[in-house]
């Protein structure tokens, strides 16, 4: 990706796989009440051990997707590491999630798929 952007991955189930779709691949759908906060990851591997670990468990089928944010929105939050060294992700509050849509360059990609 570009210099002024940031390479994010997200781990996905079908379900919101699907309203993805639905956006073009551009956006990502709104939270659930009980979802205060949107959580990408840094990094494909530990995308790909969420998307194994609890997708496939939860719906059969686990998606990771790649999408790129413009460095300035994204600079905003600092990456939080909640386990091992590979372990880091962004906390985006759900509030802030359809901006970060708006900040989205390019489309949201399909890079991994992942079953029982």
């Amino acid at each position: 990706m570009q210099n002024d952007t940031v390479t994010l991955y997200r781990p996905t189930g079908p379900q919101e796989l699907d309203l993805v779709k639905q956006s073009g691949f551009k956006r990502w759908p709104p939270r659930l009440p009980e979802q205060p906060i949107f959580y990408p990851v840094t990094n494909e591997a530990y995308a790909k051990q969420i998307a194994v670990e609890w997708n496939v468990k939860d719906s059969g089928v686990g998606y990771v997707t790649r999408f790129a944010v413009r460095k300035a929105f994204m600079e905003r939050y600092a990456i939080q590491k909640v386990g091992g060294e590979s372990h880091t992700e962004w906390w985006i509050p759900a509030e802030d999630l359809e901006e970060l849509n708006d900040n989205i360059v390019g489309e949201i990609e399909v890079i991994g798929e992942y079953r029982k």
